[in-house]
């Protein structure tokens, strides 16, 4: 992990972004204060956010289909996608 002031960041943000791409963790200071961390951006998956949120206490499940959720109704036929794409044509 790379420590830099923020006008060094400003000066050659095109490197400091690359290192970013390639994995690297950039800590930003101000006066040798941190400030900000920069680093690389992760696509997580949904199943992923959404243990992050039961970590953190915003989120909870106990497993299973939330209560007072009604039965599927089942149908037989085309299904609705089905019908809209043969209308479209």
């Amino acid at each position: 992990m790379e420590t830099i002031g923020i006008r060094k960041l400003k000066e050659n943000l095109s490197r400091y972004m690359k290192l970013v791409k390639s994995g690297e963790k950039i800590v930003v200071t101000d006066r040798k204060k941190e400030i900000a961390v920069i680093i690389p951006f992760e696509k997580a998956t949904k199943e992923e956010e959404i243990f992050k949120l039961i970590q953190r206490g915003m989120a909870f499940w106990s497993g299973g289909k939330p209560l007072g959720m009604t039965p599927r109704i089942a149908s037989r036929g085309k299904s609705v996608s089905g019908a809209v794409v043969e209308d479209r044509r």
